[in-house]
């Protein structure tokens, strides 16, 4: 059983900055990837970052140069630090981690419940 909490999210106005963190906990092994999504009022839940055990990261061409992805593998944390907002970020944000569990389950996906950002202009 795995839980993540996310964190950070709010209202700011473009241009401004957030940094979100999603910290996962429970029965986890090892952590294989993390990544954040985002899906906005009427459209597609989309890929925004990913970061795989190894250190290979990507981005959403939307947000490249923007957004940063990191991790605190001692705390079994993901960052999402986003500059330069745009309203069209606007969106609820999920992270989404692979682990291996405890229990020597490999590849068990669990998403987080996500966090509203909201940037006005």
């Amino acid at each position: 059983q795995v839980q993540l909490v996310e964190s950070g999210g709010g209202l700011v106005q473009a241009g401004g900055s957030l940094r979100l963190s999603c910290a996962a906990s429970g029965s986890i092994f090892s952590i294989n990837g993390m990544d954040w999504y985002r899906q906005a009022p009427g459209k597609q839940r989309e890929l925004v970052a990913a970061i795989r055990s190894g250190g290979t990261i990507r981005y959403a061409d939307s947000v490249k140069g923007r957004f940063t992805i990191s991790r605190d593998n001692a705390k079994n944390t993901v960052y999402l630090q986003m500059n330069s907002l745009k309203p069209e970020d606007t969106a609820v944000y999920y992270c989404k981690v692979v682990v291996t569990t405890t229990s020597g389950i490999y590849g068990a996906t669990y998403w987080g419940q996500g966090t509203q950002v909201t940037v006005s202009s």
